[in-house]
C-alpha cells in the first residue's frame, strides 16, 4: 500500500491583519504564490512534476475569489500544465487540503500534490463572502428555529458549560505568547519561515503578556439579547483571549517514500491517519473533542501514545475544553505557541499548524503528533503525523 509523506513546509509570517499591519500591501495572490515559490524551491524538484496543488481559503471573494490557487500557483511560476483548486471547511481549509493530497497520493490518483492555504484578513475582511446572504434556507431554519450564534457567542458558551474562568482563559492565552516569544528566540520557527521583506517574524506576539495587563481587557462579546438568550454564560472572551485577525500563507509538499527517494528527498513526517467530524452547531468549536477521538480510533493509538498536540487557539476555552475532555497534559499542546500569540490567517492556518508541528517533532524527537482545529458550523479536522528518520 502506498503511502503519503511530507517532504517540504513553508510558511510566511503571520501578520497582523488590520490595515497597519506589515502584509496589508500584498495581495493575496501573491501572498500565497510566495509559500508556493518556497516550497518547490527548499526540495529543487522540478514544478511540472507536480500532479495538483489544493489550497484552502475561507473568504473567497474579491482577491481570494475565481479559484485562487490556481491564479496564485501561476504568479509563483509553475507551469501552466499544473492544475489547482481551492477548499473551504472554514478555518480548517488547508487542514483538509492536505488530508485530500494525501488521501489522493495513497489512492495512487497524485504522485506529488502541494497542500496550501491563504488568508489576508486585512484585504478581505472575514464574513465579507457571507454579504447578501439573507436566509440558511427552510430546512435549515426549521431545524434550529432559534438560530445559531457567532463564534464569540459559542466560545463563551464552552466556556459557561465546562466552567472556565476568566483567569483560566487569560492564563493560558498569556502562556501562548510566552511559548511564541520562547520559541521566535530561540530560532525554533526559523527553519520553517518564508520570510518576506515586509516581515521576518510573527507580528502579533506580545512580548511580556501577562495574566494581569490581559485582565484589564474588556469583554469583546457582550450583550443585553444573549444575556437573556443565555443567562448561564458570565461573558469572559475578550481579545486577549482570542486569535487576531491575520494575514499569511503556508504550503506542504506530500508524495510516497518511493518517490521521495527517487527524487533525492527526505521525507519529514508520514501522514499516519486522518478524520473530520460534526457537533452541535450551536457551540460550533466543540468537535475537536469527537474528531480527536475519531482519529486516535482510526489510528489504533491513545492520547498517551502522542508526543505532541497542535489545537488551534481559535479562542482559549476551545483547547482549555478539549484538555479537559481528553485528558491532554498541557505542556504537550501548541509548545510553540497558537494562534492566539501567533495569528489565525483562517484559510492558511492548517498548513501553518502543521509546519509548526513537523518542525517540533524534529526539534523534540517526537514520533507521534496530533493536530485538530475548530471550524464554524461544528466541524473539526484532525490529521496524526508519525515522524520518520
Amino acid at each position: 500500500m502506498r503511502d503519503a509523506v511530507i517532504v517540504e513546509a513553508v510558511r510566511t509570517p503571520i501578520g497582523k491583519g488590520k490595515a497597519n499591519g506589515a502584509l496589508h500591501g500584498i495581495n493575496a495572490v501573491d501572498l500565497l504564490a510566495h509559500s508556493l515559490t518556497a516550497v518547490v524551491e527548499r526540495t529543487g524538484i522540478d514544478a511540472a512534476l507536480i500532479d495538483d496543488v489544493i489550497g484552502g481559503a475561507v473568504s473567497q471573494v474579491g482577491e481570494q475569489s475565481q479559484n485562487v490557487t490556481r491564479t496564485a500557483l501561476l504568479a509563483a511560476g509553475y507551469p501552466e500544465s499544473v492544475p489547482g483548486t481551492t477548499v473551504d471547511r472554514q478555518c480548517g481549509s488547508s487542514q483538509q487540503a492536505v488530508h485530500f493530497a494525501a488521501q489522493g497520493v495513497i489512492a495512487g490518483a497524485y504522485d506529488i500534490v502541494v497542500a496550501a492555504g491563504v488568508e489576508s484578513m486585512s484585504r478581505v475582511p472575514m464574513g465579507s463572502s457571507s454579504i447578501g446572504r439573507e436566509s440558511l434556507g427552510v430546512g435549515f431554519e426549521e431545524r434550529y428555529p432559534d438560530g445559531l450564534v457567532p463564534q464569540g457567542i459559542s466560545a463563551e458558551l464552552i466556556a459557561a458549560k465546562w466552567g472556565l474562568s476568566r483567569t483560566q482563559l487569560d492564563e493560558f492565552s498569556a502562556s501562548s505568547h510566552r511559548k511564541a516569544e520562547l520559541a521566535t528566540e530561540s530560532g525554533y520557527f526559523t527553519k520553517e519561515l518564508a520570510t518576506l521583506p515586509q516581515l521576518s517574524v510573527d507580528e502579533a506576539i506580545r512580548p511580556g503578556t501577562t495574566v494581569e495587563t490581559l485582565a484589564g481587557l474588556r469583554t469583546a462579546f457582550e450583550s443585553d439579547y444573549y444575556a437573556e438568550r443565555f443567562p448561564q454564560i458570565d461573558w469572559s472572551i475578550t481579545a486577549g483571549n482570542s486569535s487576531p485577525l491575520s494575514d499569511g500563507s503556508s504550503a506542504v509538499m506530500i508524495t510516497t517514500s518511493e518517490i521521495a527517494a527517487k527524487l533525492g528527498l527526505t521525507p519529514k513526517a508520514r501522514l499516519h491517519s486522518f478524520a473530520v467530524a460534526g457537533d452541535d452547531p450551536l457551540y460550533m468549536l466543540t468537535a475537536v473533542i469527537p474528531a480527536t477521538q475519531k482519529v486516535l480510533a482510526r489510528a489504533g493509538l491513545t492520547v498517551s501514545d502522542i508526543d505532541l498536540f497542535e489545537v488551534n487557539e481559535a479562542f482559549a476555552p476551545v483547547v482549555l475544553s478539549w484538555a479537559a475532555d481528553t485528558g491532554v497534559d498541557l505542556s504537550k499542546v501548541n509548545v510553540h505557541g497558537g494562534a492566539i500569540a501567533l495569528g489565525h490567517p483562517l484559510g492558511g492556518s492548517g498548513t501553518r499548524i502543521m509546519t509548526t508541528l513537523v518542525n517540533a517533532m524534529e526539534q523534540r524527537g517526537a514520533r507521534y503528533g496530533l493536530q485538530t482545529m475548530c471550524e464554524a458550523g461544528g466541524l473539526a479536522n484532525a490529521t496524526i503525523l508519525e515522524r520518520l528518520g
